[in-house]
């Protein structure tokens, strides 16, 4: 019986060999997954193609339990302000209207498209926090960069903007960038409030990717490496992933 009854109980410890962890009083190695959401303005050659943009993406890495972190991200960028002027000079016919296989006149829309993913090295700082694993949150990297035009018809087809002739307007630009992050992480003492907001910066170092503008056919497309800016904000949620600890058993 006594046989059974701790054998029991080492069973039990394996089942509930996850307690609660303690946040609040030690540094906690973890994984972190969360999604975000950043605004960023535009400057440098990036700002002669497009306004304001928005970043929607993920983070995933580690805090080690000395609060250095370590991670990847990724995001799909969008927006709606497109500075390129005259793109489409060439398709106008002389009431101003560009004309769809039907002779309809067309809807052409443009926004702004592009993705990012970096990988990151940084730190929290336990400072203004409510525990060590809060705090002043830093970090920066490296990663890649692409930005585009797109262009959109619809239900209705423009011959001269559609497939391969696109790529002709939409400025495909593609190169390396390097990001810092500024701001602040909460993981909390306990439930699913953990969260991280500041400020976001990334410079892409970037080239275009075609070797001519339809729009602008008799000006050759320039070579050289763009310094491509973004500036602005990013806050997101996140869920932190760790082992917690035994809890007490106490046997007769």
């Amino acid at each position: 019986m006594k046989n059974s009854i701790l054998t029991l109980s080492f069973f039990l410890i394996g089942i509930f060999s996850f307690g609660q962890r303690n946040v609040k009083d030690s540094i906690i190695g973890t994984p972190w997954v969360g999604v975000h959401y950043g605004g960023n303005w535009t400057s440098g050659d990036l700002a002669d193609n497009f306004g304001y943009m928005s970043h929607v993406g993920f983070l995933a890495g580690y805090k080690t339990n000395k609060n250095w972190f370590l991670g990847f991200d990724a995001n799909f960028i969008f927006g709606n302000q497109v500075r390129v002027t005259g793109l489409f000079d060439d398709l106008v016919d002389s009431y101003g209207n560009i004309t769809d296989v039907n002779g309809d006149i067309a809807k052409v829309l443009v926004y702004a498209r592009g993705f990012n993913a970096n990988f990151a090295i940084g730190k929290v700082f336990p400072i203004l926090s409510p525990n060590k694993n809060s705090g002043i949150f830093v970090h920066a990297g490296m990663g890649y960069l692409l930005h585009h035009i797109r262009i959109e018809t619809q239900d209705q087809v423009v011959p001269q903007i559609e497939l391969d002739y696109k790529k002709g307007y939409d400025r495909l630009t593609i190169g390396p960038n390097i990001h810092e992050f500024v701001g602040y992480s909460f993981m909390s003492n306990g439930g699913y409030l953990n969260f991280y907001g500041g400020f976001y910066f990334q410079q892409g170092f970037t080239k275009n990717q075609r070797t001519i503008n339809f729009d602008q056919p008799e000006i050759p497309v320039s070579t050289a490496t763009k310094l491509d800016i973004q500036y602005g904000f990013k806050f997101g949620w996140f869920i932190p992933f760790y082992k917690r600890l035994p809890k007490d058993y106490y046997f007769d």
